[in-house]
């Protein structure tokens, strides 16, 4: 018997619903997928913008015959007490190695605006004419009314983290290695009127063992424990101002025995992070962005030397707490290294090459004082291996510590 032509074939409610329940297990299946490509493609470009920073130190120091500086540009201004004075007139010689890279990794039109005297400043956020213009190499880099300050430049940004305006000025994710000890990592051989003299210089040469010494020329031929095997850079975060151990800082932690100096891990364990939080603070820790201001966050300045802000340090671990022995982003602390990728984070070797190291590297013994000079045993003294393990020994530039692991 055949079928009334006006009955029409087709589905019924309950297979529409298994279809769409059938879709909607694939599309919760798949999206996890999606995110993770997401990630990898975000990780891929990151990987990629360091590489161009390498490649820039590179030419860089074969033009110049050293590395870019870490804390450079013009001296104290007339009349100026301290380099940590303010300054419209000049940068204080307080400018990061990414300023000098500027012209080798295709940003010369930021450089001209830099190395020139420059006759346009913020107000209000509005672009106007300044006189009389600011001097070449620019005012001291936490004024916010220069322009290239303020630039956010995407070679110096890696596309995971979301971090963005205000009230940071122009960030950065990438940051230059200082070694395993923050001892005198703030100012280097120089006094506070940037005269170098003997017992700074001393203690220089102790504590800072790293690819850059602040104030200082450095070059490729002081790495002597081989450019493959020696940290010169690595990534961070910038503070997205939730109060995560990675992109403010814990401070004050200066007790001669117990204090960050003497136990690096201090932060970890003395009930400044949050027990059921273990990536943030506690809301009872005294951290800088709460006492010392929104704009002193991880990575918040390009152009500032300051270690909060452009450098990093093989102490702790990857993605480890920002401690600061003193009370402000100008004095000595320990800044490791961060990400927002999974596991762990980039460095860039001397030699140009791109590695991911994880949290879990080795990294010695955290609860032993960092190499200073004055040490006594059993304390590391000045020359000795790195107290810090794996970790601490790829940041040492000349420690004569054989690396065994491929990373």
């Amino acid at each position: 018997m055949s079928r009334p032509k006006s009955l029409r074939s087709g589905f019924t409610l309950v297979e529409l619903l298994v279809v769409i329940a059938i879709i909607g297990v694939l599309v919760g299946l798949l999206l996890p997928a999606v995110q993770a490509a997401r990630e990898a493609a975000r990780r891929m470009s990151c990987s990629n913008n360091f590489k161009q920073i390498g490649l820039g130190v590179h030419n860089y120091h074969s033009a110049f015959n050293q590395l870019p500086k870490q804390k450079s540009g013009t001296g104290l201004s007339m009349g100026a007490g301290n380099w940590w004075d303010g300054s419209s007139v000049t940068s204080q010689s307080q400018l990061s190695w990414l300023v000098g890279l500027t012209p080798f990794i295709e940003q010369q039109a930021l450089w001209e605006q830099i190395a020139n005297p420059n006759g346009f400043e913020l107000v209000g956020g509005a672009k106007q004419t300044r006189t009389p213009p600011w001097n070449a190499m620019g005012p001291k880099p936490e004024t916010t009314t220069y322009i290239p300050a303020m630039t956010e430049v995407p070679s110096f940004r890696c596309p995971s983290d979301p971090g963005r305006g205000l009230p940071s000025m122009g960030r950065t994710n990438y940051a230059a290695c200082l070694g395993d000890s923050f001892s005198k990592a703030e100012s280097g051989p120089v006094n506070a009127q940037l005269v170098v003299n003997s017992g700074d210089a001393e203690w220089s040469r102790a504590g800072q063992r790293g690819a850059f010494v602040v104030h200082t020329k450095m070059a490729f031929r002081d790495i002597l424990d081989g450019l493959s095997n020696t940290i010169i850079a690595g990534e961070m975060n910038t503070d997205l101002g939730d109060r995560d151990i990675t992109t403010t800082a814990a401070y004050n932690k200066n007790d001669p025995s117990t204090g960050v100096k003497a136990k690096p891990s201090v932060c970890q364990t003395d009930g400044s992070v949050d027990p059921l939080r273990p990536r943030f603070w506690a809301s009872t820790t005294p951290t800088f962005a709460v006492d010392r201001g929104a704009d002193t966050g991880r990575g918040y300045r390009w152009m500032s030397g300051e270690h909060m802000y452009t450098g990093m340090m093989t102490i702790l671990p990857p993605n480890s707490t920002l401690c600061y022995q003193g009370d402000w982003v100008g004095q000595e602390g320990i800044v490791p290294p961060s990400s927002r990728h999974q596991g762990g984070c980039h460095v860039l070797m001397g030699d140009g090459a791109i590695k991911f190291v994880t949290d879990s590297i080795e990294s010695g013994s955290l609860t032993t004082k960092m190499v200073e000079y004055g040490n006594v045993a059993p304390n590391p003294v000045p020359g000795a291996q790195s107290p810090y393990g794996l970790w601490g020994s790829l940041g040492t530039r000349a420690s004569k510590e054989t690396i065994e692991e491929e990373l």
